[in-house]
């Protein structure tokens, strides 16, 4: 990580004294706007949420930047600043969810299944450009059990397993006693179990790639046996904002069958990557030569060559969170 002024010896802040207080501020945080905007994401389970939380948090920053007295580092600092900012946000917003933590899976594919918007639903996260960046946890399946916990559980268990924070700065950040800090973290990780480093490549790997591929391409193609070839029999898919989901290959595949495959008249769709993980992006057009509009952002669960889990955001206004386009041909 590059050296940030602030990190520096005294006699070295020194000489930047004289640097316009806003240019050094702006200088302190560019090398970990990044990381800072993943912690918010974590925290809160939306990259909306996130967006906003940093804005806030770096705003706090700034306005007291002139009290900062580097008695702990830059990163330290912003840490706490942020995740003060992301507590105070989590309890004014709520828990994000996914359709598998409010009910049992549905026994019948849903044909007509509403849209249900009254719920916070948690939503994905762009993969960097940077192979820096791709090394922070933001699995879909690790923060989506992020939101299961409590506000300080989450951020103990954040600060500590994941950024490295020790014991005493990690109540220090949440503005709490260590004892209740402790209390905290035990009881995250009674219920989360952070991805372990070995187990968490830097991004999605080729062969993961291929098998969205091949599962997009057998949607598209309405290739029923295909798309069975490609999921394992304990299987299960979600679709966010509808609260139904599918748990089974047999149930997976009956509602592949009776709607993207039956009442969709023409796909196109684009592999990438979000949350470190295989992506696919819909499109769905009324006829194969026409336009094509942004449907569905899928992320897939992948072990051993095999989708483990399916995850469709129907909402086509995070195609330009995601950086896709909105139609194509």
């Amino acid at each position: 990580m590059a050296k940030n002024s602030l990190d520096s010896p005294a006699s070295e802040r020194e000489a930047d004294a004289a640097e316009d207080p806003r240019d050094r501020f702006d200088r302190a945080v560019a090398p970990l706007r990044r990381e800072l905007h993943a912690h918010c994401y974590r925290m809160l389970g939306s990259v909306y949420d996130a967006d906003d939380a940093l804005q806030e948090a770096l705003l706090r920053a700034w306005t007291a930047f002139d009290r900062f007295e580097g008695r702990s580092s830059v990163r330290t600092w912003l840490y706490t600043v942020v995740t003060r900012t992301s507590l105070d946000a989590a309890k004014a917003r709520g828990r994000r969810a996914l359709p598998i933590d409010l009910g049992p899976a549905a026994e019948e594919p849903a044909i007509d299944a509403a849209l249900t918007t009254e719920i916070e639903w948690l939503t994905p996260y762009p993969d960097p450009s940077d192979a820096a960046g791709r090394s922070e946890h933001v699995e879909l399946a690790f923060v989506a059990a992020l939101q299961r916990l409590s506000g300080n559980e989450r951020a103990a268990l954040l600060l500590v397993d994941v950024l490295g924070f020790t014991a005493s700065d990690a109540a220090a950040t949440m503005g709490t006693s260590a004892t209740s800090m402790h209390s905290a973290l035990a009881r995250a990780r009674r219920s989360v179990r952070k991805p372990a480093e070995s187990d968490r490549p830097a991004s999605a790997q080729p062969s993961d790639l291929a098998l969205a591929r091949r599962f997009a391409d057998a949607l598209a193609a309405s290739d029923l046996e295909g798309f069975v070839a490609l999921i394992t029999p304990d299987v299960t898919w979600q679709m966010p904002p509808m609260t139904q989901w599918y748990a089974g290959s047999e149930a997976v595949a009956a509602f592949a069958q009776a709607v993207p495959m039956t009442l969709c008249p023409s796909w196109r769709t684009r592999v990438f990557t979000a949350n470190g993980q295989a992506a696919v992006a819909f499109y769905v057009g009324e006829r194969s030569d026409g336009p094509h509009q942004a449907w569905s952002v899928t992320l897939l669960d992948v072990e051993n060559d095999a989708i483990t889990g399916i995850t469709s955001f129907l909402d086509a206004a995070l195609f330009a969170r995601l950086a896709l386009p909105s139609s194509i041909d």
